[in-house]
């Protein structure tokens, strides 16, 4: 099963480029930048990735972007992902961005998205990975702050692929960002958002209706509310599930209660992904490892789960059928 799973082909929808930054390279970057961490050591760094829920996960994930001052190293961030992404079978990446965690500290919108673009666009030429950039509204800031970030993007709408919605859901749904979602949607934003994570399943319906989303991020709370379990399976609208964060932030005990697999057996659009792999340990493979040793899941489910990621990418039909033959092709000879 371990080696099935490593050569297994696969595509990974919900992935914060932020969150691969590993403890080496925010130290090797503080250094680079002349900048002073609270901590001493790369261990240090390790030992503080123990978070009790998101807020406590976001408090260190804010002080390690410090470290990204310059266009390269932006591009070494997205490079490290990629190449990772690459070792693990990944054919294709729709990879968060967060601008207003740059823009705030004074980091303009053109370094972090030059930096971004020129990695994915050599990896691509390398490896033969795809990439596609999806910007993030912080929804613990304001909705008129995330108007003035869409403003932003103006110049570089065409390197752009989708806008988003994360951070903090407490206090913070879907409806506060109606408004600059629908002028997203107009400029030609494909939408998703973050929502049934921490927050209830009333925020997914938000999210669905009110943003008018493609495909929901995480969305395992969503289970809580049967007449939109029966929505999703209706409308096939995916959840883009990541099962290690789900663990490391307390959403779940442990493996072993985790909803994904019934969601699965409930003909929901499940998808696995690594979120925030840098501090949630481990990337595609380690999410799908821990997700089938926690419950059993079958090379069918495997195959499933990998072909509804293929579904509910934003890829064209001409790409997605070519994944659906490789990935046709590894199940029934393995």
């Amino acid at each position: 099963m371990k080696s099935f799973i490593e050569n297994l082909p696969k595509i990974e929808l919900h992935i914060h480029i932020e969150g691969t930054l590993e403890p080496e390279m925010m130290f090797n970057l503080a250094h680079r930048n002349h900048i002073q961490l609270p901590y001493e050591s790369i261990q240090e760094i390790h030992d503080a990735y123990h978070f009790t829920n998101l807020q406590s996960f976001l408090d260190i994930y804010y002080k390690g972007v410090n470290v990204l001052k310059t266009e390269q190293d932006f591009y070494d961030l997205m490079w490290a992902y990629l190449k990772k992404a690459n070792e693990q079978k990944v054919r294709h990446a729709e990879i968060f961005f967060d601008p207003q965690t740059h823009t705030g500290r004074g980091i303009p919108f053109e370094v972090v998205i030059k930096g971004l673009v020129s990695a994915k666009e050599d990896a691509f030429q390398k490896w033969g990975v795809s990439s596609e950039l999806i910007m993030c509204f912080l929804r613990h800031l304001s909705p008129e702050d995330a108007q003035k970030t869409l403003d932003q993007a103006r110049p570089y709408t065409d390197l752009i692929f989708g806008v988003g919605l994360d951070s903090s859901e407490f206090g913070r749904p879907p409806s506060l960002f109606a408004e600059v979602f629908q002028r997203a949607k107009k400029e030609g934003y494909l939408p998703v958002a973050h929502a049934g994570e921490e927050g209830p399943a009333e925020y997914v319906w938000e999210a669905i209706k009110m943003l008018g989303v493609r495909r929901i991020d995480h969305g395992v709370r969503s289970i809580e509310d049967p007449k939109l379990i029966d929505y999703l399976v209706e409308k096939q609208i995916p959840l883009t599930v990541c099962p290690l964060s789900n663990i490391k932030l307390c959403v779940f005990d442990d493996m072993s209660h985790h909803n994904i697999k019934q969601l699965l057996n409930l003909g929901i659009r499940v998808t696995i992904n690594s979120d925030d792999p840098a501090y949630f340990g481990g990337y595609m493979n380690e999410n799908f490892l821990a997700t089938q040793e926690g419950l059993n899941l079958s090379k069918g489910d495997l195959y499933q789960i990998s072909l509804n990621a293929i579904a509910a990418s934003f890829l064209e039909a001409d790409r997605k059928a070519a994944l659906i033959h490789e990935l046709e092709e590894y199940y029934s000879n393995t």
